[in-house]
């Protein structure tokens, strides 16, 4: 019995050691697994950071190189550095970024259509005509492109936009509907969710979608083809007072895009709005080739000696800019967009860039 029992005793503990192990080997490999798993996350949030990092000093970057041109000329145009893609990496070129990259896109947020001037401010209740006739000759042309090219613009109705939009933006008016395809609250009311009309100045690009008549393909683009979006900024504000504001709706022609160009032109002479983009872009083997320091510049475009096109419409200068600073590290990417306004420090009288939208993703 002595021995048998020593036997039994003896398994038994086998059994234990066995299951200790066992369990020890499921704790170390627990262990493991959460210890690996909190590296990894420490490690990406270190390269978030330093993705955070560098895609900043590419804003940065851009925004030194805007403040030397505002010292350099008081014209803006895709003629300079700051519109170069070769300068901008030349610049970025010079700070290392141990592996990692950053690139830098630059635009003129004012060579767009500013959709806020639609009216005339401060009083915001009557539209401003210029901008009026513009949105005219820019919807029916992209109308026009409908019935050639594709179907993007197949709901577009111009004046259906143009009459909603400044009802969206007329300023406590919530009554009197302009037109007879206007909206205002009641007509937003009954749908499906129902929201209100602003009655007030656009400040997101999106809220145009929320306008009657525009549709998510005629907003965003489809199969290819730019969308509204493209051409339009709700940017542009300036002070009129000590305490007002209007948007002027001066369009850069140094730096618009060609759809934009003919939207300005006088009606009846659109086609030359390609020749007048073509002369803006002409270079030589020493570079561009003409002057767009005077606002009457494109007079000197052959044909259009006699054209006057409203210059309520055009400058040719801009402080707002639209920088893309995306950078990458291994296999992440993160890309910061940030708008800005250069203006004059009211402390030290330079030029500096003052953020008005900082968007990472």
């Amino acid at each position: 019995m002595p021995i048998k029992a020593l036997k039994n005793n003896r398994g038994i503990a086998l059994l234990v050691t066995l299951s200790v192990a066992t369990v020890m080997v499921v704790a170390s490999l627990e262990m493991n697994k959460k210890v690996r798993s909190a590296v990894f996350s420490a490690a990406a949030a270190r390269d978030r950071i330093t993705l955070l990092h560098m895609a900043s000093s590419g804003v940065n970057i851009a925004e030194a190189m805007l403040i030397k041109d505002k010292y350099d000329s008081d014209t803006d145009s895709l003629q300079e550095d700051w519109a170069n893609n070769e300068k901008r990496n030349e610049i970025i070129g010079d700070i290392p970024f141990e592996n990692g990259s950053v690139s830098v896109s630059i635009s003129d947020e004012l060579g767009k259509i500013q959709i806020n001037s639609l009216v005339q401010y401060p009083g915001g209740r009557q539209f401003n005509e210029s901008q009026k006739a513009m949105w005219e000759r820019f919807l029916n042309l992209l109308k026009l492109q409908n019935d050639t090219q594709n179907d993007v613009f197949k709901d577009l109705e111009p004046m259906t936009i143009i009459d909603s939009v400044k009802d969206w933006i007329d300023s406590g008016d919530d009554n009197a509907i302009t037109g007879l395809n206007g909206a205002e609250s009641e007509y937003y009311q009954d749908l499906d969710p129902p929201y209100p009309c602003k009655n007030g100045p656009f400040t997101d690009i999106n809220e145009f979608e929320l306008v009657r008549g525009v549709t998510p393909a005629l907003f965003q683009g489809s199969g290819g083809e730019k969308g509204l979006s493209r051409y339009i900024t709700v940017f542009g504000m300036t002070q009129s007072g000590s305490d007002s504001f209007t948007y002027e709706g001066k369009i850069n022609i140094n730096t618009a895009d060609l759809p934009t160009l003919t939207a300005i032109m006088p009606t009846g002479t659109e086609d030359f709005a390609q020749v007048m983009f073509d002369y803006r872009n002409e270079t030589s083997e020493s570079g561009y080739i003409h002057d767009l320091t005077n606002p009457k510049w494109y007079k000197n475009v052959p044909g259009m000696a006699d054209i006057a096109i409203d210059p309520n419409l055009i400058a040719i200068s801009s402080d707002i800019f639209r920088i893309e600073s995306t950078a990458t590290l291994m296999e992440m990417k993160m890309k910061i967009t940030a708008v800005i306004h250069r203006e004059k420090s009211d402390k030290t009288g330079k030029w500096i860039c003052r953020v008005l939208r900082w968007d990472v993703e």
